[in-house]
């Protein structure tokens, strides 16, 4: 098996889904934008339901190695929670893309039941992610006016999933920089308060 064709078509599918949803592709498409055969395609995924398959569980190790290494790099529940908002900007690419689970969840029926089980088990982990964000942040004071935990990542996983399909619908990330203002201005405006007086 040639790993750099089959990692080509990974990148390849996975921008396409995230730009046209999982519905918006064949295999012809990919194989005309690589210049290989869709017989070459069957031998690294027999099946698109193979690819989808594939596509997240790439993506579910992707992100949990991402919000390792964000809690590698920030010490405070605010900086944090900023950097997480920082990854579902960057994700969107001026608004042409959407995260994967969006781009999947809009599609779900085209999906195996196996690839929607994921999807879910990737939304529990960032939810997880958060809840635990926001329990650090009642302890260290650096997001402001926390109510419930888990009940805030709820809210701010829904609130960025809702951010990325305003972009992509604007073709501009200027809706999602508007969608998350408030929540930046909690880590920012807690921050600046826990730097007075001391």
């Amino acid at each position: 098996m040639n790993r750099d064709t089959r990692t080509t078509l990974l990148d390849l599918a996975e921008r396409t889904a995230r730009s046209r949803g999982f519905d918006g592709f064949s295999y012809a498409d990919l194989a005309k934008a690589i210049g290989i055969r869709k017989a070459s395609i069957h031998y690294h995924f027999p099946t698109k339901a193979d690819l989808s398959e594939r596509l997240i569980e790439r993506y579910h190790t992707s992100l949990k190695e991402r919000l390792a290494e964000i809690e590698a790099a920030c010490s405070s529940a605010g900086e944090r929670l900023s950097a997480l908002i920082a990854v579902y900007r960057s994700a969107l690419h001026d608004g042409q893309t959407v995260c994967l689970c969006v781009a999947f969840s809009i599609c779900r029926e085209s999906l195996p039941e196996a690839v929607v089980n994921r999807v879910g088990s990737v939304r529990a982990m960032v939810l997880d992610w958060i809840r635990a964000t926001f329990e650090l942040g009642l302890r260290d004071g650096s997001i402001s006016s926390i109510s419930d935990p888990a009940q805030e990542a709820c809210a701010i996983l829904a609130m960025l999933e809702g951010a990325h399909l305003a972009a992509r619908t604007a073709e501009d990330p200027a809706p999602f920089d508007a969608s998350t203002q408030l929540l930046r201005a909690r880590c920012q405006s807690a921050s600046e308060g826990n730097n007075t007086g001391v």
